[in-house]
């Protein structure tokens, strides 16, 4: 898959293409479902598919302060679009400069004049240009205008919920991994960096990786959580080669992941602590991610340190059962 970022990077004999338009965060079944419409069209035609969307988020440029909490990052969505078969994953720097093209100018200088589309397809809610003020009717005209097609596809629902992009972060929110999985298609992902705590978990005998997610992240509810956790790449604080211990790099490990201030011991910043079972690997510096499977409990406060341990023992044990189950669902 080829990847862009601006239209500078289209080559200048770029022939005729199938778009597909949105930010795509999560890149759910409801994205799936317009990304194989896109890839499929573009196989009948003979043609590239592309998938164009936007880093930062348009809301953050169109209401600073107001970016969502992001589901995944942008070479997250990169490698899944790739995974559903997309040929070009182009990023498109959304500017304050960007905000205020007309929707009559979108249409006519990056879908026709630098991407050549022979067909685009987007969900029947799309809107786009200056204000929002372009709709799927408006982008069917000039279409008729300019030679290219127009496919609105609607929107995925299923028990009369709507898959959508929102959707999944009030259900990440709340801590319900179960709906976020159904809609998502996978389990919600929390990707960052191994970096120092205060070391407490290993002194209680349960060594925890403590990850720092991008900004904007969506983080779950706060509880204790049974999840898979892979190491994602060799982080620059280890040499090119080096040994990490027991873990191998992309292959998944169970893990008890806690999220919270650590309430115990009166903390006050909020974090993501996994704890990797059975293995034994020194982690700081990697990229890593834990996908979440389901919530085990809430974050509690307790009266001893002991009380503590006894929970943290039930939790691992709890993981391992709801893993063992997943694990045998993945496999049937």
């Amino acid at each position: 898959m080829l990847r862009w970022r601006g239209l500078d990077e289209v080559p200048a004999d770029w022939g005729r293409c199938v778009l597909t338009v949105g930010v795509f965060d999560g890149v759910h079944r409801g994205h799936a479902q317009l990304i194989a419409t896109a890839v499929t069209a573009a196989r009948k035609r003979g043609v590239p598919s592309v998938l164009m969307t936007f880093d930062p988020h348009p809301m953050e440029v169109v209401r600073p302060g107001s970016h969502p909490a992001q589901l995944t990052t942008l070479a997250r969505r990169a490698e899944l679009a790739e995974e559903l078969g997309i040929d070009v994953f182009c990023v498109i720097p959304f500017t304050a400069e960007f905000m205020k093209v007309t929707a009559e100018r979108y249409v006519h200088e990056i879908l026709v004049e630098r991407l050549h589309v022979a067909e685009v397809v987007v969900g029947d809610n799309f809107t786009f240009g200056k204000k929002a003020l372009g709709n799927v009717d408006l982008l069917r005209e000039m279409g008729a205008r300019f030679g290219f097609a127009v496919d609105d596809v609607q929107l995925l629902v299923e028990h009369a919920v709507t898959f959508s992009s929102t959707y999944i972060r009030s259900c990440v929110d709340a801590g319900d991994m179960a709906a976020a999985t159904e809609a998502l298609g996978r389990p919600h992902r929390v990707e960052g960096v191994v970096v120092h705590g205060d070391k407490r978990g290993r002194e209680l005998g349960f060594p925890t990786a403590n990850i720092a997610p991008p900004m904007f992240s969506a983080i779950p509810a706060d509880g204790v959580y049974a999840a898979w956790f892979s190491v994602l790449g060799i982080g620059d604080a280890v040499a090119p080669g080096a040994e990490l211990g027991t873990v191998v790099p992309g292959r998944k490990y169970r893990a008890a992941v806690s999220v919270g201030t650590n309430p115990t011991f009166s903390g006050r910043t909020r974090t993501v602590e996994a704890f990797v079972l059975d293995t034994d690997a020194d982690l700081y510096g990697q990229h890593v991610a834990v996908d979440m499977v389901e919530r085990i409990r809430g974050m509690e406060k307790f009266d001893s340190i002991e009380a503590l341990i006894v929970a943290m023992n039930r939790d691992v044990e709890r993981t391992r059962e709801i893993l063992g189950k997943d694990a045998e669902r993945s496999v049937g």
